[in-house]
């Protein structure tokens, strides 16, 4: 029975969470109202997730988003001083083939955009097969170091979390 009334747990929480930051007002009327779009929107989509993916380890999304968060500011940090730093002669930008051992594919989805949005690199393709990503970098004097930081930082936190 709370299956058909919450297909995506998960969605309705954040959905509610989310409501209630756009909302900017944290009354019973927003949490109401959030709760409510919280539990319309799955019911509405829940058709178009036949295979929703199940997560297995809840705790490590957060450890996840907090790596994430981190790798983001601190690339910013890096990328502002190559860009005004380092002479144009001396940039090494490289392309990066990181083989995938997820295979779920919203694992692979939320590695290309983590990868996108971490300043500096650039999810470029996802190969044929989907057992590779293509990752341009903007300054990468040691490429196996970015494939093997990507492989150990998100990809294995991934896995844990969707296999």
């Amino acid at each position: 029975m709370i299956k058909k009334i919450l297909p995506h747990p998960h969605l309705t929480v954040l959905l509610t969470v989310v409501w209630l930051l756009l909302a900017n007002a944290y009354t019973i009327n927003s949490l109401v109202f959030g709760l409510i779009m919280g539990v319309v929107i799955p019911l509405i989509t829940a058709p178009y997730w036949p295979d929703r993916p199940i997560i297995r380890n809840v705790p490590k999304i957060a450890e996840y988003v907090l790596i994430v968060l981190w790798d983001i500011l601190k690339s910013n940090f890096i990328v502002a001083k190559i860009v005004l730093f380092l002479p144009k002669s001396k940039l090494q930008p490289a392309w990066v083939t990181v083989p995938l051992d997820v295979q779920e594919p919203e694992a692979v989805t939320v590695l290309a955009g983590t990868i996108t949005m971490t300043p500096g690199t650039l999810t470029a393709e996802l190969s044929a097969d989907g057992h590779s990503l293509l990752v341009h970098c903007l300054h990468a004097p040691d490429p196996a170091g970015v494939r093997e930081e990507i492989k150990e930082r998100y990809e294995r936190r991934l896995k844990e979390i969707f296999e």
